[in-house]
C-alpha cells in the first residue's frame, strides 16, 4: 500500500497543527459555532444529535494491521470503544470530545492517515472496488489511480468549494463492486486495442434524486485520464447550480444540460488543459505503482500454519460457501469478514475486533486489510491452507457470520439515533430483520439478496440500489417505512421501484417476512435469485404480497 512521503507528512502534520489552533479557538469562545463550522467540516467532523462526529478516510479502503490497531485505540481512549465503517470506505467515530480532536487527528497521522476532504463540497474519499489486487476477475488493480486521484484532489485549489460534495469510484473489473454508476465521476477500467483505459461515467447519485450514471466517454486513455477528471469538475464547477443545494450534484448538472453538452464543454476544457501537465502526473503514477506491487506469496500447495484446526463442521461449511471468494492465485482465497452479525449494528466493530483482525492479517493475511462499501472487513490475501486458522480466529473474535451477500448482511446508516439529518431509525430495523430471519433458518435457502436501509431521503444507505430498499420516513411525527425493489449496484444498475404506502415501525418486519416467503414460492427453482424472479416477473405479485388488504378490497 502507498506510504506517505516526506510532503505527506509535513501536509498532514501542518493540518493538525492548524485545527489544533481552530478547536483551542472555540474552546475558549474566540469563535462561534457558527464560525467554527466550515473549518471543522474540512477536517471530517461534524456536530450529531448527541455528539460531535468524526469521520476518517480509509482512501480506497485499504489499511494495515498498525492503523487498524490505531483505529482501535482511538476506539478506545477518546470514544465508546467502538468505530462504525461506513458505505463510504470510511470510519466514524460518533463520541469525541472537541478537546481531544487534536489528539486523535495526531494520532492518526502518527500512522499514515486523516480525516481531510471527509466533508465539504470537495472530492470526498475516492472509493474503489474492495477485491482490489485480488480479485479474478479484474484487468489490473485500481488502487494506484485511485491513489493518483487522492494526490491530484486533495487540497486543490479549484475544487476547495464546489457547488456541492463530489465522489469518485473505480474499479478494475466488468463485475462493479464499486457502485460506479451512483457515483458523481465513475471510473471502470478497460481495453482497447492493446491499450488500459477507463470508461468515464458521470451523474450518478442516490439521495431524494436517484439517478444512474450516464457515459460520458466508452474509452479514455489511461495517459489522458488525470486531465480528463480536471477537465470534467472543472467543468461542473463552472456550470453547477449554488442558488439551490438540492439541484447542486452533477446528476442534476448533467440532467439539465443533457450529457451531449456535458461532453462537448468536457472535450473542449480537455483540449486547454492536457498541454500544462507535462507528463508529470504519469511518472507520479509510475513512482506510486510500485507500493502497490503484490506481496510474496505462498506456493499453492503450501501447509497449513500451525495452530489448532477447525474440524469440518457445518459451521465451517456455511461460511466456506458464503464468506470465500474467487482470487487471482491459485491456492489463495479472499476472505469477507461480516460486521452483520444478527442483532448487532451493521458496520459497527469494536476496538477488541479490531484489534482482533490486525493481529489475523499480520499473521495469515500479508498485513493488509480493505473495508468494503458493504460495510464489512475484507482479507484479500489469506492461503487455502489457511483458512481454518483464520476462521478459528474469527470465531474468538465474535467475527465469523457466515452471511455475506445474504439477507442480514444489510446495509444500514446510523439512522435517527446519531445523525441528525436522519427522520427515522435504521439500525434496529436492520436488527430486528436481520434477527427474524436467523430465527427462521432461512437465509441460505433465499440466497442472494441485497437489503439496503436508509433512515432519510439523503440515502445513505443505499437504498435506492438495494434488491429491497427501506426508506426510513417521518410522517405527522411516526415512522414510516417504504420499500422499493429491484434496485442493483452491479454492473446492470438500476433504481429500484417503490411499492407503495409505508409500513409502521412495529409492520416493517411482518412486511418483509411476507415478502421473502412469498418469493421462495414464486422464484422457479432453488436457483433463481429474489431479484432475477422480480426481473422475471415485476412488480405486480410482489406488491400483492406487501399489501394482502389491498388484493382482497380488489
Amino acid at each position: 500500500m502507498y506510504q506517505y512521503s516526506n510532503f505527506d507528512h509535513e501536509f498532514v502534520a501542518q493540518r493538525v497543527a492548524q485545527f489544533s489552533a481552530q478547536v483551542a479557538r472555540r474552546l475558549d469562545g474566540s469563535l462561534s459555532e457558527e464560525e467554527f463550522k466550515p473549518l471543522r467540516l474540512m477536517n471530517g467532523l461534524y456536530l450529531q444529535l448527541h455528539a460531535y462526529m468524526l469521520r476518517v478516510a480509509i482512501p480506497y479502503g485499504t489499511l494495515n494491521s498498525r492503523q487498524m490497531d490505531q483505529l482501535a485505540m482511538i476506539a478506545e481512549r477518546w470514544d465508546k470503544g467502538y468505530g462504525h465503517f461506513t458505505t463510504r470506505q470510511n470510519i466514524q467515530f460518533n463520541w469525541p470530545k472537541l478537546e481531544d480532536v487534536p489528539d486523535i487527528l495526531q494520532a492518526l497521522a502518527d500512522v499514515e492517515m486523516h480525516a481531510i476532504q471527509t466533508s465539504g463540497n470537495t472530492i470526498r474519499n475516492v472509493t474503489a472496488d474492495h477485491f482490489a489486487g485480488a480479485a479474478a476477475d479484474e484487468i489490473a488493480d485500481p488502487r494506484p489511480i485511485a491513489e493518483l486521484i487522492r494526490q491530484w484532489s486533495t487540497d486543490h485549489p479549484e475544487f476547495q468549494f464546489l457547488p456541492r460534495k463530489f465522489k469518485i469510484a473505480v474499479t478494475g473489473s466488468p463485475h462493479d463492486r464499486a457502485v460506479t454508476q451512483a457515483h458523481d465521476i465513475g471510473l471502470r477500467m478497460t481495453e482497447q486495442n492493446g491499450m488500459r483505459g477507463f470508461e468515464v461515467i458521470v451523474g450518478g447519485g442516490l439521495g431524494r434524486t436517484p439517478m444512474i450514471g450516464k457515459t460520458l466517454s466508452s474509452f479514455v486513455p489511461l495517459e489522458d485520464l488525470l486531465p480528463y477528471l480536471e477537465a470534467v469538475v472543472s467543468t461542473y464547477n463552472l456550470l453547477g447550480r449554488r442558488d439551490n443545494k438540492y439541484k447542486a450534484r452533477i446528476k442534476i448538472t448533467t440532467h439539465e444540460h443533457g450529457v451531449a453538452e456535458i461532453k462537448q464543454r468536457v472535450d473542449a476544457q480537455f483540449a486547454k488543459i492536457k498541454p500544462m501537465f507535462f507528463g508529470a502526473d504519469l511518472q507520479l503514477l509510475k513512482d506510486i505503482e510500485r507500493y502497490f506491487e503484490p506481496p510474496k506469496l505462498k506456493p499453492a500447495n503450501a501447509p497449513a500454519c500451525a495452530g489448532q484446526t477447525v474440524a469440518q463442521t457445518t459451521a465451517f461449511r456455511a461460511w466456506l460457501d458464503t464468506n470465500i471468494s474467487a482470487h487471482k492465485v491459485p491456492g489463495y482465497a479472499i476472505v469477507s469478514v461480516s460486521l452483520k452479525k444478527p442483532g448487532a449494528t451493521p458496520g459497527d466493530a469494536s476496538a477488541a475486533q479490531m484489534r482482533a483482525l490486525a493481529q489475523i492479517a499480520r499473521n495469515f493475511g500479508h498485513d493488509t486489510i480493505r473495508i468494503s462499501h458493504e460495510q464489512n472487513v475484507i482479507l484479500p490475501y489469506v492461503h487455502l491452507a489457511d483458512l481454518p486458522q483464520v476462521y478459528q480466529a474469527l470465531r474468538q473474535a465474535n467475527l465469523a457470520t457466515p452471511n455475506i451477500g445474504l439477507i442480514s448482511d444489510i446495509i444500514a446508516c446510523p439512522g435517527m439515533d446519531y445523525c441528525a439529518l436522519a427522520t427515522a431509525r435504521s439500525i434496529p430495523v436492520a436488527q430486528q430483520i436481520a434477527t427474524r430471519f436467523e430465527e427462521l433458518k432461512l437465509e441460505h435457502d433465499i440466497g442472494p439478496l441485497k437489503l439496503k436501509i436508509s433512515g432519510c431521503i439523503n440515502a445513505c444507505g443505499h437504498h435506492h440500489v438495494g434488491h429491497i430498499g427501506i426508506l426510513g420516513l417521518e410522517k405527522a411525527g411516526v415512522e414510516s417505512y417504504q420499500i422499493t425493489l429491484g434496485g442493483d449496484a452491479g454492473a446492470e444498475a438500476e433504481i429500484g421501484t417503490r411499492a407503495g404506502p409505508g409500513f409502521g415501525t412495529d409492520e416493517i418486519v411482518p412486511a418483509i417476512e411476507r415478502l421473502i416467503l412469498g418469493y421462495l414460492h414464486l422464484r422457479a427453482d432453488e436457483n433463481e435469485s429474489f431479484l432475477a424472479a422480480y426481473r422475471r416477473l415485476g412488480l405486480a405479485p410482489f406488491k400483492a404480497l406487501l399489501y394482502p388488504e389491498t388484493k382482497k378490497a380488489a
